[in-house]
Parts: C-alpha cells; sequence; structure tokens
C-alpha cells in the first residue's frame, strides 16, 4: 500500500503551482457565474430568471402536464450525467491498477514528468475525488427536482379560493426549489469540463496550466460571449426580468444564484 505521507516529496514545486491555479480558477469561475450583476450576468443568471417566470406561470394553468413533463426532462438530464459520473469514477478506479504500464507510456512522451507510482497514485486519486463530487452534485440536483415536482403540485391555481399572498408564497417555494437545482446540475457539470483540464496534469504541469485557461476560457465564453446570451440581452432580458412583475426571489436567495 502507497505511504501517503510520503505524498509531499512527491510532486515539483511547479506541480503545486500548477495544482493550484488549477483550483483558484475553478473557485474564480464558479463565483463569476453565480454573482456578477448589471450587463454582465452570466447566461445561467438570466435562465434563472426564466425558471422564476416559468414558476408564475403555473398559478394560470390548471392541466399542468406540460409543466411536469418539463420538470422530468430536467431530471432525466441529471440522471444521466449522475450515472455517467459512476461510471467515470469506475473507469478512473481502473486507472490505479495501470500504474507501471502508463509510466512507461508518459515516459516515452516528449514532456512527459510523471515519475514514479506515487504521483501516479496521488493524481488518480485527484481525479476520482472530481467525479465523486460530480456524483454528488449531480445526485443532488435530481432529488430537488424531485422535491420541485412536489412543490409544483402544490401551487394552487388561480380560482382555487387561496389568497393572492398565499399563492405568490407557493410560487416562491418552487422557483427558489427550481433554481436551487438548476445550481447544483450546473456544479457537478462544471466538474466534468474541469476533470478534462486535469487529465493535463498526468503528462505534464505545463499542460495543466494550458488545458486549465482553455476549459476556463471556453466556458466563459459559453456564459458571457455566446450568440445566445446576446440574444437574450438584445431583448431585454435581465437575471429576474421579463414579461411579468416582482422578481420572485429575494436578495438573498438571487446572490446564491
Amino acid at each position: 500500500m502507497t505511504d501517503l505521507s510520503t505524498g509531499s516529496a512527491a510532486f515539483s514545486h511547479l506541480d503545486l503551482a500548477a495544482l493550484v491555479y488549477f483550483i483558484v480558477a475553478w473557485i474564480a469561475y464558479g463565483l463569476s457565474v453565480g454573482r456578477l450583476r448589471g450587463r454582465a450576468v452570466s447566461l445561467s443568471q438570466i435562465m434563472n430568471g426564466h425558471r422564476a417566470n416559468w414558476a408564475r406561470q403555473v398559478i394560470g394553468r390548471d392541466n399542468r402536464v406540460v409543466d411536469t413533463q418539463i420538470n422530468a426532462s430536467l431530471q432525466n438530464g441529471t440522471a444521466f450525467f449522475a450515472s455517467t459520473s459512476l461510471i467515470a469514477l469506475g473507469s478512473v478506479l481502473t486507472l490505479s491498477r495501470s500504474g507501471d504500464d502508463v509510466l512507461n507510456l508518459f515516459a516515452t512522451l516528449p514532456f512527459g514528468t510523471v515519475a514514479n507510482r506515487l504521483t501516479w497514485e496521488l493524481k488518480v486519486a485527484g481525479l476520482a475525488l472530481i467525479f465523486v463530487y460530480a456524483f454528488f452534485k449531480f445526485a443532488w440536483a435530481y432529488r430537488l427536482f424531485n422535491y420541485t415536482a412536489i412543490l409544483l403540485g402544490a401551487v394552487p391555481h388561480k380560482g382555487s379560493g387561496t389568497s393572492d399572498v398565499e399563492m405568490l408564497r407557493a410560487v416562491r417555494r418552487l422557483a427558489a426549489m427550481n433554481v436551487s437545482a438548476g445550481r447544483h446540475f450546473a456544479r457537478g457539470q462544471r466538474a466534468f469540463f474541469f476533470a478534462l483540464a486535469y487529465l493535463g496534469w498526468f503528462i505534464s504541469p505545463y499542460v495543466l496550466f494550458v488545458s486549465t485557461t482553455a476549459v476556463v476560457i471556453i466556458m466563459w465564453r459559453r456564459q458571457f460571449a455566446s450568440e445566445i446570451r446576446k440574444a437574450l440581452l438584445e431583448a431585454g432580458e435581465g437575471p429576474h426580468e421579463g414579461p411579468l412583475e416582482a422578481p420572485l426571489l429575494s436578495p438573498a436567495e438571487e446572490a446564491r444564484t
């Protein structure tokens, strides 16, 4: 069994710097997607506004078959990614048994710097942790979409005799649950993208720097410079703007999205 007490000697200063850069880039990107305001809002924030608008529309519909189908499609997509993360985790664990063969392969690469089995096993463990994190995010998002279906059924419709205040409270609960489910799903999906960047570390810390930067740029462009985001903003959409009045989410809830 590998002696993990010698783990600190397994990596060079360059390896550690690349790992810190990877972690900081992941955290910084996550904060920028969820906390920017004004015209700098991300595509995810804009779509959170539409989730809230969808919750409002539920009040006026007696037949909510369409709403349940939409929620079911979101839940099924989340289940697919949860299953995929488990498959990926199993594949990663298989890699730990192929250390010697892989080390010989990387030794032939011009930029390969994997020096010993301890280094290899620690890097594989890090990749496994990423997919474990992704699984927990997808599994929790799946559960939240299940709760969303329950809250969807609990929203009273107009004409039921329920007061406007109580209907608004029900819609707020539905919107908050839906937005939270989407947020956890996005974090799980983000882990998949950064797992691709992490693979560069198996070749070289230099490759990790490059792959992390490339993944952040690609995801940033999709969130802040994509054509669909531009189209939504040109249509006058903000993070919680739309054809209906008064945002459903409180300032504290908005900050968490």
